[in-house]
């Protein structure tokens, strides 16, 4: 039995890599007792010390983790004096959860507080977006690696939440603190590395099921409302990945204008609960919310108070929200006044619905006055982003007039004299442009008005000449006009008898050339009579009429190109053959000599 037990202790040395020189000791009490009694003792002290061995161990492990920790939260990757990373700390706070987790028996409580409380002093370096998404950021420079914020706010994450689901108690942690993480990692839309996408999953995951609080994000189908279409005001509560809420009641604040935000135009409106969709809706039009940007102010209330302890609601939620509808246009018209007097010489009303049509005239001693008016949908003055006036002279040169706004109407009045210098002095025609656009405005125009001719007085010699307009790159690098090619009219051909006459002649030659061979006496006498020489003889003229029928067809047809690789291996052939045929006439010339 001692041996079985020196054996047991042994193994147990070589796992824990520790001294266990004191237990030896124990294992002789075995050998000092005589009694049974005493040998029981000593068998059931040894089992005790061992689970306290591994107690001790895990215990060991955690000190030596949580030794890295530092004043501020974060911690350190090692004792060789590295510095402090909060993407360390995450990493940390994951090995603390698996020692935990692994441990045989409840660690001590003073560890598990002391480790609570750096996780506290690291949300204290959380940084803030103006959307009110939070993050952790890196602050070590000299790392191997550097790690973003989404990196290291995922690393972050993933430890609160490892080390929250198994220790027991309650992390301390605001509310509001966990939404800011989680609009952070859903403002990211999709990032542009894998790794930074399975960050961002990974950490929506860990906060959509964590026992410190699960965030409920507050969104909007729609933050674009039309008047015009009667469009509900909608809001859904959901978890970070889409997940049903638990009841809750949402509530508008208040509703103020971008441009005015210390007048509310609501106040303390509850949405009505639809549950069929899971949406809160509310009806804008009966409360008088009229076209512009507003900022929507919500507040979510959890209906059960007890799953205060379980989700994260924040506090307040900022929204911008665009409402838009059709905008009234009214009293438009173009008069030509005096300019000394003031009194209207030609006034004209103007339809903006459509195009218009109009004819002025005007000279450099009079005023062009242009005057309009915007309503909304609810009766309030509209003043829309963009309002000008463009005048467009037949030389392409433009002049554009910011159209003001006085009182409950858009005037705008052009005082030629003041203007000849600007408009260079040219007379003639030019055309008139209204331009009226707002991102609120659904029938926002840019609609003519018709044509203006000015008669300006001449140009000084030192007056300004108008600016080079730019070259339409449509007609610099576009298609050009196709060119109608006219071909020369042939020349007058020759009376067809004459043609005949010129082909006669060129025959005779042909002619007195057979006549000369007739007068010289050629004969076949010297033909080869063997069957091989008058084949080689054979071979031989017919290459000589093939070398005549390309020249024909390089008269006819061919390209020189053609004709001369056709020529070169016609020439090789005839060299072959005519070499072999001119040898035979040569040896029977010898031998009819000899004989």
């Amino acid at each position: 039995m001692l041996l079985v037990w020196r054996a047991l202790l042994q193994n147990f040395k070589l796992f824990l890599m520790m001294p266990v020189h004191y237990l030896t000791s124990i294992i002789q009490l075995e050998v000092w007792s005589s009694s049974r009694m005493r040998f029981l003792r000593a068998k059931y002290y040894l089992r005790m010390q061992i689970q306290h061995f591994i107690q001790s161990r895990d215990e060991v492990v955690y000190i030596l983790l949580q030794a890295l920790s530092q004043s501020d939260g974060r911690w350190r990757y090692g004792y060789s004096g590295a510095e402090s990373s909060t993407y360390a700390a995450g990493l940390a706070l994951e090995a603390l959860a698996g020692v935990v987790s692994l441990a045989s028996s409840e660690l001590d409580e003073s560890m598990i507080v002391t480790v609570k409380n750096d996780i506290r002093k690291l949300f204290d370096s959380l940084e803030k977006y103006d959307d009110g998404s939070l993050y952790f950021d890196e602050k070590i420079v000299d790392a191997a690696e550097h790690q973003n914020a989404l990196s290291t706010t995922s690393s972050v994450v993933r430890g609160i939440t490892a080390f929250s689901a198994v220790t027991p108690g309650e992390i301390d942690i605001p509310g509001d603190k966990i939404l800011g993480l989680a609009k952070f990692f859903l403002g990211i839309e999709v990032p542009g590395t894998a790794k930074d996408l399975f960050n961002q999953i990974d950490s929506l995951a860990c906060l959509e099921n964590n026992r410190v609080s699960i965030p409920l994000i507050l969104s909007l189908p729609a933050t674009v409302l039309s008047l015009s279409r009667k469009d509900p005001l909608k809001v859904q509560v959901k978890t970070v990945l889409g997940s049903d809420a638990p009841p809750v009641t949402v509530k508008l604040v208040q509703a103020y204008k971008s441009s005015a935000k210390e007048t509310p135009v609501l106040e303390n409106q509850e949405l009505k609960f639809d549950p069929k969709s899971s949406v809160h809706h509310l009806d804008l039009l009966p409360l008088g919310i009229d076209i512009g940007d507003y900022i929507f102010v919500f507040r979510v209330l959890l209906q059960d108070p007890d799953q205060k302890q379980i989700y994260a609601t924040g506090g307040q939620t900022h929204i911008p929200v665009y409402v838009t509808g059709f905008i009234k246009v009214d009293s438009a018209e173009i008069a030509v006044l005096d300019n000394d007097l003031g009194s209207i010489e030609t006034k004209k009303e103007l339809d903006l619905s459509k195009e218009n049509i109009l004819s002025l005239s005007a000279n450099h001693l009079q005023k062009l006055r242009l005057s309009f008016q915007l309503t909304s949908p609810l009766g309030h003055l509209f003043k829309p982003h963009q309002v000008f006036l463009k005048l467009r002279h037949v030389t392409e040169v433009e002049h554009i007039f910011v159209v003001g706004s006085s009182g409950k109407q858009f005037e705008l009045i052009l005082d030629f004299l003041g203007l000849v210098e600007k408009f260079y002095y040219l007379s003639g025609r030019y055309e008139m442009q209204l331009t009226v656009g707002d991102s609120a405005m659904e029938n926002s125009f840019i609609k003519g008005l018709g044509q203006v001719e000015l008669d300006l007085p001449e140009a000084p010699e030192k007056a300004t000449r108008p600016p080079p307009q730019p070259v339409d790159p449509y007609t610099r690098y576009g298609p050009k006009e196709e060119i109608m090619h006219i071909f020369r009219a042939p020349e007058k051909r020759p009376p067809q008898e004459l043609s005949l006459i010129f082909l006669g002649l060129t025959v005779v030659p042909f002619l007195l050339f057979l006549i000369g061979l007739l007068r010289l006496g050629v004969n076949l006498k010297n033909f080869p009579t063997s069957a091989i020489p008058a084949t080689f003889a054979f071979l031989f003229h017919a290459g000589l009429g093939a070398v005549l029928s390309l020249y024909l067809l390089f008269w006819l047809k061919l390209d020189l190109f053609t004709t001369l690789k056709a020529l070169g291996f016609l020439g090789v052939f005839l060299f072959f053959v005519g070499h072999r045929t001119l040898s035979h006439l040569a040896s029977a010339a010898a031998k009819l000599k000899a004989a």
